[in-house]
């Protein structure tokens, strides 16, 4: 089990360095700016944990901005070895299936904090908004399946 949630856990590694990927693309493509809601969601842990990010508030906006892309990874790495584990378990899906399977348990992992602390909501979301965010998490899905597949 151990090997298998290894496995997947590279596999969700790969898959987050492709959603990064895309959503640079795009970032570089349209001239959009980042996302704030990394850094917004680490605020708001820290005010529900009533505790202080150290540093001169350059340093707080630094600490938070390398904090909020770590959350990003460990959710990837992590929806990774999750899918690995079932793999190992004896869940063979094939790829087609797998790959949208894992981008929205991805997406849910990453935006479900966010929704929860009130930092988005995806109902005031524009059509660009969500394809903004449902593309990068469909190249994660996609990149994470065929990953878990070669690992086998």
């Amino acid at each position: 089990m151990l090997r298998s949630m290894l496995r997947g856990a590279m596999a969700g590694a790969a898959g987050t360095t492709a959603l990064n990927a895309v959503t640079y693309l795009d970032m570089a493509f349209r001239g959009r700016p980042s996302s704030s809601t990394p850094e917004d969601t680490v605020e708001k842990v820290a005010d529900e944990l009533d505790t202080r990010i150290p540093g001169s508030e350059k340093e707080q906006d630094a600490r938070k901005s390398g904090l909020g892309a770590l959350l990003g990874i460990a959710a990837g790495t992590g929806v990774g070895a999750a899918f690995g584990l079932l793999r190992g378990a004896g869940l063979r899906l094939p790829v087609w299936l797998t790959a949208p399977a894992a981008g929205a348990v991805a997406m849910a992992a990453g935006n479900g904090p966010m929704v929860a602390l009130g930092v988005t909501d995806p109902r005031s979301w524009s059509s660009i908004d969500w394809l903004s965010d449902v593309v990068p998490h469909l190249a994660y899905g996609a990149v994470t399946a065929l990953a878990l597949e070669e690992a086998a």
